[in-house]
C-alpha cells in the first residue's frame, strides 16, 4: 500500500506452523464501558466501504472496525492471532495449506449467521472482481478456498507463503455477508454489512457514523457506544482548528509536523489537550531509476548516500515527528538491520562522496533533478527535497534542483521512466519484513525503478516466504538489506512516528497507534 503510519512493538512470536489458538483468558464482546460516542476527525478520505475495492488507509480504518478477519493483530503486536477463527495453522511443512476453524456463534450485524461459506465467498469474490483499487493484488498465491464443513476453511496456495496469515489478518481479509454482496460486482450504495465490533449506521461525503455491533463475537471489548468520523478531505488547517476548538474529541492522520509541534508546545501548559505519540512502520525512500544516465550510475547513488543528513531533515523539516531510517525494513519489524548506517554512517562525508564519484570516473559537478509530489506524501515533501538538494549542493559536488508535480502526473512519468530520482512512501499492508521487500523487487515492482537482482528475487525472497517461523529469517533479510545498501537502488530516509491529538477526557489512544496500522475504535473511551 503506497507508502501508510505507537507505542513500542512487542517482540514477534515464532512458529505460526504450530498453530494459532484462542487463549483461555481472551476477552470477547462488549466491555460495557462508556455510553458516550467518540467524535474523531481525519484528513484522509474513505474511498470505499466495500472490502473488495478499498486499498487506502481511510478505507482500511473502516474495514478493521466494521468487518472481521479470520485473524487479527493484537494491540502492540505484529503476529496475527485468532479473531473470527478459533484456531488457524499451516498443515504442511511447505506452508502451502492453511486451515482455520471458525468460532461458535458468529453473526453479521444484521443477524445473519456467518459460516465458512461466507469466508470462501469473500475471497472468491475479491479475486473475481479484481478491482484495480482493491486488495486482490495481495493474493496471487491463492489457488482455491475449500469449505469441508460450516466451520472449517482450507486455503490452498500455489506457492509457499508463510506471510499468508498476516495478509488475511489485514483489511484485505475482511469477511462479507454472501447474502448482501454481489459475487461479481462492487457494492456502491455506501452501506456495509460485517461482523466486526461496529456497524456502519451511515456514510456520507463528510461524515461516517458507527454504532456498537451487538451481534459481535470476537476478541475486542468496546469501550464506547459508537464513533462519529468527521472527514476533512485533506484540510489540515480545518482539522487542527476542530480539535483545538473542541469540535472533535481526537484528530488522527493528516496533521502536519508543524501542527503537531505547535499543539505539543501548547499542550505542555494546558490541561485540555494531549498529544499521544506512537511508533509506526510507515517509511520514506529516495528512489533511483537504474536506467537513468545520471542516477543509474553507482557512484552518484553512493555519493548521495554519503551526503544525506537524515537528522537535519528530521529536525528542520519534520520537527522530530520521524526517526532516521537506515534500512528498507524499519525498526520494530523482524529482520531489521542498519545496513546504510554501517555502509555510509550517520554524518555526511564530502570526502567519501567525492571518492565514490571518482571511483565511477566522475570528476565534474553532477547535475540532478529531485522529483516530488506533495499531493500524495504531504506538504513537507517539497520542503524536504529542497533541503536534500541543499545538502548535496553545499558539498560542491552536485548541482541539484527540485521539481514538484501532481500525483497523477508523477505516477505516469515514473512509469514512463522520465525521472532519475524521486520519492516513494510506503505504509505496510501487514507488519512483516516481506511487505517491505517483496513489493520492491522484480518485474512490476511498486517502485518502477528498473532494479533487478537475481539473488534477491531468485533466492532470498522465495526462501523467506517459505519460512513459517518468521524469526528464523533474520539471516536472509540481513543479506538482502546489505545488498540494497551496496547497490543503492533506494536510500531509506525516515520512519514515521504516529500521532493522535486528543482532548484530556479521551483515553486508550496508545492502543490504536502501532506497527500493525490497525486503528481500534473499541479501545477508545471518554469520560
Amino acid at each position: 500500500m503506497n507508502m501508510r503510519t505507537k507505542w513500542p512493538v512487542l517482540p514477534v512470536m515464532a512458529g505460526l506452523s504450530a498453530g494459532l489458538l484462542t487463549g483461555c483468558g481472551s476477552e470477547t464482546g462488549s466491555a460495557g464501558g462508556s455510553d458516550t460516542d467518540i467524535v474523531m476527525g481525519m484528513t484522509d478520505d474513505v474511498l470505499a466501504t466495500d472490502p473488495a475495492s478499498g486499498y487506502d488507509p481511510g478505507s482500511w480504518l473502516l474495514f478493521n472496525n466494521v468487518f472481521q478477519s479470520l485473524l487479527s493483530f493484537p494491540k502492540g503486536g505484529t503476529e496475527p492471532v485468532p479473531e473470527a477463527a478459533e484456531e488457524c495453522s499451516f498443515t504442511d511443512a511447505a506452508a502451502k495449506v492453511f486451515e482455520c476453524t471458525l468460532r461458535d456463534g458468529l453473526r453479521f450485524s444484521n443477524g445473519d449467521e456467518l459460516t465458512s461459506r461466507d469466508v470462501k465467498f469473500s475471497f472468491d469474490r475479491m479475486l473475481k472482481i479484481d478491482d484495480a483499487d482493491g486488495p486482490a493484488i495481495m493474493f496471487p498465491m491463492l489457488d482455491k478456498v475449500e469449505t469441508p464443513n460450516e466451520k472449517k476453511v482450507v486455503f490452498k496456495l500455489k506457492v509457499s507463503d508463510a506471510t499468508f496469515p498476516s495478509k488475511i489478518a489485514s483489511g484485505a481479509g475482511s469477511i462479507v455477508n454472501r447474502r448482501e454482496y454481489s459475487a461479481d460486482g462492487l457494492r456502491e450504495d455506501g452501506e456495509a454489512v460485517g461482523s466486526g465490533p461496529y456497524k456502519l449506521e451511515s456514510f456520507g461525503e463528510d461524515e461516517a457514523v458507527f454504532s456498537v455491533n451487538e451481534n459481535y463475537e470476537g476478541t475486542a471489548k468496546t469501550r464506547n457506544s459508537g464513533v462519529v468520523l468527521k472527514l476533512f478531505h485533506g484540510d489540515r488547517t480545518g482539522l487542527k482548528k476542530a480539535v483545538v476548538d473542541n469540535e472533535v474529541d481526537l484528530a488522527y492522520r493528516g496533521l502536519a509536523a508543524q501542527d503537531i509541534a505547535e499543539i505539543e508546545a501548547d499542550a505542555s501548559g494546558s490541561q485540555d489537550i494531549d498529544v499521544v505519540e506512537g511508533s509506526s512502520a510507515e517509511v520514506q525512500h529516495l528512489v533511483f531509476n537504474m536506467d537513468d544516465p545520471v542516477a543509474g550510475r553507482l557512484g552518484v547513488r553512493k555519493a548521495i548516500a554519503h551526503l544525506l543528513d537524515r537528522n537535519a531533515l528530521i529536525d528542520e523539516v519534520y520537527k522530530n515527528t520521524a526517526t532516521p531510517l537506515y534500512s528498507i525494513i524499519p525498526a520494530g519489524i523482524t529482520g531489521h538491520n542498519t545496513a546504510f548506517f554501517n555502509a555510509y554512517g550517520a554524518s555526511p562525508s564530502r570526502d567519501k562522496a567525492e571518492a565514490a564519484l571518482a571511483a565511477d570516473g566522475i570528476t565534474d559537478k553532477v547535475k540532478l533533478t529531485l522529483w516530488s509530489t506533495p499531493t500524495r506524501y504531504g506538504p513537507s515533501t517539497d520542503e524536504e527535497f529542497k533541503a536534500i538538494a541543499g545538502q548535496l549542493n553545499d558539498s560542491g559536488l552536485f548541482d541539484a534542483s527540485v521539481k514538484s508535480v501532481s500525483y497523477d502526473q508523477y505516477e505516469k512519468d515514473i512509469e514512463a521512466g522520465k525521472y532519475g530520482v524521486y520519492v516513494k512512501g510506503w505504509v505496510p499492508d501487514y507488519p512483516d519484513p516481506d511487505n517491505f521487500t517483496a513489493p520492491f523487487f522484480g518485474k512490476g515492482n511498486v517502485l518502477s525503478n528498473n532494479y533487478t537482482n537475481s539473488t534477491v528475487t531468485g533466492r532470498l525472497i522465495p526462501e523467506t516466504a517459505a519460512q513459517s517461523d518468521r524469526s528464523s529469517t533474520h539471516q536472509q533479510y540481513g543479506e538482502l538489506q546489505d545488498i540494497v545498501a551496496e547497490e543503492v537502488p533506494v536510500i531509506p530516509v525516515w520512519q514515521a512516528k504516529q500521532y493522535a491529538v486528543v482532548r484530556d477526557s479521551v483515553y486508550g489512544l496508545e492502543y490504536c497507534l502501532d506497527a500493525s496500522t490497525v486503528f481500534r475504535f473499541w479501545e477508545i473511551s471518554k469520560n
